[in-house]
């Protein structure tokens, strides 16, 4: 259960769902034609001792035939690779990875020079990252600057003070985040954002809806997935489901164009075009969850 300022290392809480995404990652990238290529999501899971994990990952066998989620994550991670790259095709050099967790695209996508990519998450968990990149000398493809601060404080100042600036288009990524923000949090997040972004800059997001969203994805855990995908956590007990806006109508009135796209959409972009998914989960493939916007 969540409360008012806590916090989390990368074994406990909302950190161990960072695990958990490195671990899927770790797998899509293994499959005989993975959608990403990712190898520090192994280093990561290893290096955490974290006993399901590193079974999962010794053993992936148990997940065959589950639905949804090992593919899932390697649409969702070629979603926000390209997002990056396109952005920098576009001639922004400035990047800010929200939430960064164990993403290490810093180190995996192909950066144009004079690119700042700037990791934004709690201190434990920047920490553990750090060690386990430094301990396999790992350089990065950018220059890599963390900014170790809770999302729910004065985060820009810390952005600021890492080097960070306003003045210069951006693009801002906000993957795997948002349910595990209050409400407040989350709008004021996008409120900031805004603030900070010069025209041209790029923003992509994993979208969610509170309320109903969380509802129905827990009511569908329930009976479809088998929670030990997390070991001895459930996400949705870490979600928020307080009143927020909806990303997409805010952002596009704010001044910002706005593109939404459907996990099953992706799918069928990259060569992924069918899961075999019960008549409840293909709706829920089929929404929009998926946003770009560009700061006109």
């Amino acid at each position: 259960m969540r409360a008012e300022g806590d916090a989390w290392d990368i074994v406990s809480s909302v950190g161990l769902t960072a695990l958990g995404v490195a671990l899927f990652r770790a797998l899509e990238a293994n499959l005989p034609d993975p959608l990403i290529r990712d190898d520090f999501a192994p280093l990561f899971v290893q290096a955490s001792g974290e006993p399901h994990f590193t079974r999962l990952l010794a053993d992936p066998s148990v997940l065959a035939g589950t639905p949804l989620l090992p593919g899932f994550m390697g649409i969702r991670t070629k979603f926000f690779d390209e997002f990056f790259s396109s952005a920098a095709g576009d001639g922004v050099r400035q990047a800010v990875i929200v939430a960064a967790g164990l993403d290490a695209r810093a180190y995996r996508l192909d950066w144009p020079a004079g690119t700042t990519v700037f990791e934004i998450d709690q201190p434990k968990v920047l920490d553990f990252k750090e060690q386990v990149l430094a301990e396999h000398g790992a350089r990065p493809k950018a220059d890599r600057r963390t900014v170790a601060v809770d999302l729910r404080e004065d985060w820009p100042a810390a952005l600021r003070k890492a080097g960070f600036d306003p003045g210069r288009p951006t693009a801002w990524s906000a993957e795997g985040l948002l349910p595990y923000l209050p409400g407040a949090a989350q709008d004021a997040l996008f409120e900031q954002i805004n603030q900070l972004s010069a025209p041209g800059s790029h923003l992509a997001v994993e979208s969610f809806v509170a309320g109903t969203d969380v509802e129905r994805f827990a009511s569908l855990e329930a009976k479809y997935f088998d929670k030990s995908w997390f070991g001895g956590i459930d996400p949705t007990e870490l979600f928020y489901d307080d009143k927020r806006a909806d990303p997409a109508p805010w952002l596009a009135e704010t001044g910002w164009a706005v593109q939404a796209f459907s996990p099953a959409e992706l799918g069928r972009t990259y060569g992924r075009p069918h899961l075999d998914l019960p008549d409840e989960l293909a709706e829920l493939w089929e929404q929009p969850r998926y946003l770009i916007a560009v700061r006109r």
